[in-house]
């Protein structure tokens, strides 16, 4: 009975979400259609996911293979232009470079904000952590042992 439930589990882990599918469909279709409101039917939904999903299987599969003749692990940006190449559709190899461009510098502004912060936030904590102990100190002694501790007496008497 396990067997005839896990090739569906595993179809629909594989499916794309069809809410975004559905917008992503209607919005590119709108900028071709004169018409505002672009309506889908169900099995037409159903056909724009499938083909996206098989597509970039197929797509991701080339740029393993891509990736595993560099003797790599890890499929990077380049394998992924390089699978397009090879799968035949050059078309999308400037688009895709331009918003890789792009959302690489918005990352690296990203990445340039977090590390700053990062920084600030070393600096901060670096900066508290010495304070209080000088502080509890004073707070304990009323503030009086400060100058003895600097003559090297802490203990408050004058031998």
């Amino acid at each position: 009975m396990e067997s005839s439930q896990t090739p569906k589990v595993v179809a629909e882990a594989e499916e794309l979400p069809k809410a975004i599918v559905r917008r992503v469909v209607k919005e590119k279709l709108s900028h071709c259609s004169d018409t505002g409101d672009i309506s889908l039917h169900k099995d037409a939904l159903l056909a724009f996911s499938e083909s996206a999903r098989i597509f970039i299987h197929y797509l991701s599969a080339t740029a393993n293979d891509i990736c595993k003749e560099s003797r790599r692990q890890t499929i990077n940006a380049d394998d992924v232009l390089k699978a397009l190449e090879e799968i035949e559709f050059p078309e999308f190899i400037k688009p895709l470079k331009s918003s890789l461009e792009e959302f690489r510098r918005k990352n690296a502004g990203k990445k340039a904000e977090a590390s700053k912060a990062k920084e600030q936030k070393k600096r901060k904590t670096d900066g508290e952590s010495s304070q209080p102990k000088e502080s509890s100190k004073k707070k304990k002694d009323g503030g009086n042992n400060e100058t003895e501790e600097a003559n090297g007496n802490a203990s408050g008497r004058d031998d």
